[in-house]
């Protein structure tokens, strides 16, 4: 079996290519069988019914859907609290019904409840160095969950039980739609007889595994079984927001935050108009991509994990305490002022020089024991453990 930690990264890159899932990501359509081994551990059926009991997930998280409408959640759920707070509770018989009469059902977000699913979101994020969601969609019989449609976020289908039947049209007659786009009636592709274009056709089986680009055309259906399938999905920065982080730089420049000159001669409000885009100009001339990009990846989130009760007690671990790097993406270490620096989820951390040796060991390494650490950096195991310490204290590695 597959390390889902590792499920994108080794296994998938080393049937495709890294190249397919860096520099033609979201260009092309991508096919790949990686066994259904590989899969196996990422979630099944003890994994499902146990998440539906204990995390108790109501709409719209989770959700049904039926030929391309949304079942009504009163159907399948009834009023009731939690901590005196009103929420629907999903009544299992009634689940069970809408599923058997050909209902799809949608949850979102599994890689928040689900360990080994977060393991394959996190190595496909380090992968493509975008926030990537799971959502698991599970449905019986010949009927469909949605209607022919497309995406505004890039995908990473992942069959893992049964199989459904699947057919890729490509992109329509807008290309590179977006989420919060001024045209939203573009029209899928249609070949020369009228009908819709097939880039592929097939049914997925256990272990295989899709890359549908942003804004590609597709139709889902069942095959008459079974079929559960995780979608991995991820949002590219694109040109927008580029320009988007360019405008917010504005409020810096004097001359943006002044009135426009509404009463002003026509020659005195050119004047103005001219002013502004030459310094806009000159702006978006400094506004490199690279820069851009970097303070993208510092702002990247991590996730929400507890270190009890190492970050309390203040004992620090023993040598075989394991221990975990938490930022998803790797950060740069800027060494300054006798001190190792490094952003992480929009906030900047300054350390002791001697914790970078330990920092780029963990970063590499992600998951080790205080004694592999302070053998890897070169530390004493008491000093290693001292910078653990201080590092789980600001979320930036775990204490197992």
């Amino acid at each position: 079996m597959t390390d889902p930690g590792h499920l994108f990264s080794e296994r998938l890159c080393g049937i495709v290519g890294r190249e397919a899932l860096t520099e033609r990501l979201s260009d092309e359509f991508v096919f790949a069988d990686l066994g259904a081994d590989a899969v196996r551990p990422l979630v099944g059926f003890d994994d499902l019914n146990a998440l539906l009991a204990a995390c108790a997930p109501e709409p719209p998280r989770l959700r049904l859907h039926r030929d391309g409408s949304p079942v009504p959640v009163e159907r399948y759920t009834e009023a009731g609290t939690a901590s005196r707070a009103a929420r629907r509770v999903v009544r299992p018989e009634a689940l069970y019904r809408e599923l058997r009469e050909g209902a799809s059902l949608v949850l979102d977000g599994l890689d928040r409840m689900h360990p080994p699913v977060a393991a394959a979101a996190d190595d496909l994020m380090r992968l493509v160095r975008e926030r990537v969601q799971a959502n698991m969609y599970l449905i019986w019989g010949e009927s469909r969950g949605f209607d022919t449609h497309w995406d505004d976020h890039d995908t990473v289908i992942v069959q893992v039980e049964g199989t459904k039947h699947w057919q890729v049209h490509g992109p329509g007659s807008r290309t590179h739609p977006m989420k919060d786009d001024v045209d939203h009636a573009h029209t899928p592709p249609r070949d020369a007889d009228g009908g819709l274009q097939i880039v592929w056709e097939g049914v997925l089986r256990p272990g295989q595994v899709l890359h549908v680009p942003r804004g590609w055309w597709h139709t889902v259906t069942g095959t008459g079984d079974v079929s559960l399938h995780l979608t991995f999905g991820f949002t590219r920065a694109t040109g927008v927001d580029w320009a988007q982080a360019l405008v917010r730089r504005l409020v810096e420049e004097e001359g943006f935050r002044r009135d426009l000159p509404r009463f002003a001669d026509p020659d005195v409000r050119r004047k103005h108009r001219r002013e502004l885009a030459a310094r806009l100009a000159e702006l978006a001339e400094e506004a490199d991509l690279d820069g851009f990009l970097a303070e993208r990846d510092a702002r990247f989130p991590r996730r929400t994990s507890f270190s009890l009760p190492w970050t309390v007690d203040g004992e620090p671990p023993g040598p075989g305490a394991r221990v975990e790097f938490v930022p998803i993406l790797p950060p740069p270490l800027v060494r300054e002022d006798g001190k190792v620096a490094l952003s992480v989820g929009g906030r900047r951390y300054r350390l002791p020089a001697e914790a970078g040796e330990v920092l780029g060991v963990l970063a590499e390494r992600r998951s080790l024991t205080v004694a592999e650490l302070a053998e890897a950096a070169g530390t004493a195991p008491g000093r290693a453990a001292e910078v653990v310490s201080v590092l789980a204290r600001h979320h930036l590695a775990l204490i197992r």
